[in-house]
């Protein structure tokens, strides 16, 4: 959860809402805690790989199962592809930018591969690293906005990075509600720990806890570096910003923190690019298991004990989505897909019994209510690509069911 977004997502989201982007920041934060809430409980019920898929088919049926578990595969790739993307972004010029995120694509889908994913030691070192990086961002823009000093062995920012009028302006409530419709893509990683339900000591416990502390957080965090952003640099400049937090701390002058910076959204896009391939795979795993997607994604290496094939068919599909999308695009179309998902894991926590519920129902109203909401003021262009992929896997769904009742195989 603080991998690349909270790098890459303010631009989009300042283009959306302009100054009224914090606005847009609380929406999406009050949305992601209802679905957070109703993940940990069914988690808590349904301690198994697939997540919201599991969740959906269990307590609604087979199709909204699917229709979860393929939002969130087509959702999560499409992540893997914008945090490709924002490396790229902040580590190589323009040019190199699509190579590099292909190349880190290879790589990365090579060590999930090796199954060191199993181990959490590697995301403790890369969020400990991130977390102290976001520390200098947000001192720099507060220090920006309060006119303090250029920092140490820093020259005065140029011209086109100088602190601009942060009033937010006239209040455009489709372009708040777009803004945390794209912002939430920054949260939803949540979700990757419930997917990971077989393989965590004490899931009952462990998954509820994990999910809350994360995105506790998560929202102090994005709040403190959303406001120093937008304080720092003004909607505008924020949102023509190739790499925003770069430029924040250029607004104020600390030149030796550039590099750091760059490293660190380097490292933390490719941490959590990392995260997202384990975790499509194993709902790739999940759903193939089920007969819901190509029996072969259930192979599971007999040495590293990871769904090898899975994750190599997520590695080529990210890369073809890299061949054709920008990161505008592949946040917008992420973010179709994961609220589809959350949607389905609020109205399946909706059916739970009073014994097994963790949150009270109307939260899980609130957040299937948000989840639509949000959705439909998504840029058109990204909601016309998730429709479209979405019917292709309804399609092709609906055809093998039509041949399995022809032969007579069961449709479940």
């Amino acid at each position: 959860m603080i991998g690349a977004g909270v790098f890459a997502v303010w631009a989009p989201a300042a283009q959306a809402a302009g100054g009224w982007l914090l606005a847009g920041l609380a929406i999406a934060a009050a949305v992601a805690f209802a679905n957070a809430g109703s993940t940990a409980q069914l988690a808590v019920r349904y301690p198994e790989a697939g997540g919201a898929y599991r969740y959906g088919r269990e307590r609604l049926g087979a199709w909204p199962g699917f229709l979860a578990g393929w939002g969130f595969v087509i959702g999560k790739t499409a992540s893997c592809a914008a945090m490709a993307l924002t490396a790229a972004a902040y580590l190589v010029p323009l040019a190199w930018q699509k190579p590099v995120a292909i190349a880190a694509v290879v790589v990365l889908v090579g060590v999930n591969v090796l199954g060191v994913t199993r181990t959490a030691r590697v995301a403790s070192v890369i969020v400990s690293a991130v977390l102290a990086v976001l520390v200098v961002v947000v001192a720099a823009g507060f220090a920006a906005v309060a006119g303090v000093g250029w920092g140490v062995g820093g020259t005065a920012p140029e011209a086109s990075l100088q602190v601009t009028d942060a009033a937010p302006g006239a209040l455009d409530v489709y372009g708040v509600l777009q803004a945390a419709a794209l912002v939430f893509f920054a949260f939803a990683g949540y979700a990757r720990i419930a997917t990971l339900g077989e393989e965590v000591r004490e899931p009952r416990r462990t998954i509820p806890r994990a999910i809350g502390v994360a995105f506790a957080v998560v929202v102090v965090v994005y709040a403190l570096v959303g406001t120093a952003a937008v304080g720092a640099l003004g909607s505008d400049a924020l949102a023509a910003s190739v790499a925003p937090l770069v430029d924040v701390v250029a607004v104020a002058g600390w030149l030796w923190a550039e590099p750091v910076v760059r490293i660190a959204a380097g490292v933390a896009a490719l941490g959590s690019l990392l995260a997202l391939v384990a975790g499509v795979g194993r709902t790739s795993l999940a759903m193939a298991r089920d007969g819901e997607l190509p029996r072969q994604l259930t192979a599971v290496h007999p040495r590293f004990g990871v769904p090898h094939v899975a994750e190599l068919a997520t590695g080529a599909a990210v890369i073809v989505l890299l061949l054709v999308a920008d990161l505008r695009g592949a946040i917008g179309f992420s973010s179709f897909g994961v609220l589809l998902y959350y949607l389905v894991a609020n109205a399946s926590a909706i059916t739970q019994p009073a014994g097994e519920r963790l949150v009270p129902r109307w939260l899980s109203w609130f957040g299937a209510v948000g989840c639509v909401v949000l959705v439909v003021t998504l840029p058109v262009a990204s909601i016309a690509a998730g429709v479209a992929v979405l019917a292709l896997g309804a399609a092709v769904r609906g055809i093998r069911l039509a041949v399995g009742r022809r032969s007579g195989t069961p449709e479940d």
